[in-house]
């Protein structure tokens, strides 16, 4: 039985991650630390948190619905890649435990977001290279996916980079791009979850609450921001993520 306190304080971590995850991604760092926090186990924790989160992303799609004509012709690249790597991310996290695996986690997101800050001082890639740079961000997404089945934190900054060195330039386009995408695999992650019986349903409810009002106003208020600095705050989010991911690694 949750206290009231418990429902408010994963209401407010939900609410917070839902709008870092509408912008950039990584709110599964707000909720994942909380959870451990009310004495979740780790491994039951990062699935509550999945599919406390994943129901939210709705409100995020909703806002970015003006943007998804424009991606469409992206969709049936990618969606298959990333089925294929949730369900392989999903299935190695009721095998395995986070430890070996979170220790790549601190380089691949200070990785991605260096990668994200260094696409604007490149030049477009032209015809002939971006045929290039679509295999290679195809190549890229599987491992995101299975990454974001199994942890997630920080998957927004590295589909923004791949989405980036593919040609994309429109940051709400590419914003809606990686909403959708990371919405299907959490999507599939859940259900893997929730079939493996890994979900703590009050916690995960009081999770989604919170999520799709974050969801919804992150999504909605990114959009009246500048795109350069819609930019500089992914960027600097994903620094601040980077930060406190070396920093529970090693301190």
């Amino acid at each position: 039985m949750m206290t009231t306190l418990e429902i408010l304080v994963l209401s407010a971590a939900g609410c917070t991650a839902g709008a870092i995850n509408a912008i950039a991604g990584g709110g599964t760092l707000v909720t994942f630390p909380v959870l451990l926090m009310f004495g979740t186990p780790p491994v039951l924790a990062n699935a509550t948190s999945t599919v406390g989160l994943v129901i939210g992303t709705a409100g995020s799609i909703v806002s970015f619905r003006g943007h998804l004509k424009a991606i469409r012709h992206w969709l049936a690249w990618f969606i298959p890649v990333g089925v294929l790597g949730a369900g392989i991310g999903s299935w190695l996290l009721t095998q395995t435990s986070d430890d070996q695996f979170s220790k790549l986690v601190p380089f691949l997101v200070l990785f991605a977001t260096v990668l994200f800050f260094l696409q604007g001082f490149l030049r477009k890639p032209h015809a002939t290279s971006r045929r290039n740079t679509l295999w290679f961000s195809l190549a890229l997404q599987l491992p995101v996916a299975i990454y974001g089945a199994f942890f997630g934190a920080g998957i927004g900054i590295l589909m923004l980079a791949s989405f980036g060195f593919m040609g994309m330039t429109n940051i709400h386009e590419m914003n809606a791009l990686k909403n959708l995408l990371g919405s299907l695999i959490n999507v599939v992650a859940a259900v893997w979850f929730i079939a493996a019986g890994m979900v703590n349903w009050p916690q995960a409810l009081a999770l989604t609450g919170g999520a799709l009002v974050g969801y919804y106003f992150g999504a909605h208020y990114s959009q009246r921001i500048e795109p350069r600095r819609v930019r500089h705050l992914i960027t600097a989010i994903g620094l601040v993520i980077s930060i406190v991911m070396f920093w529970r690694q090693f301190a």
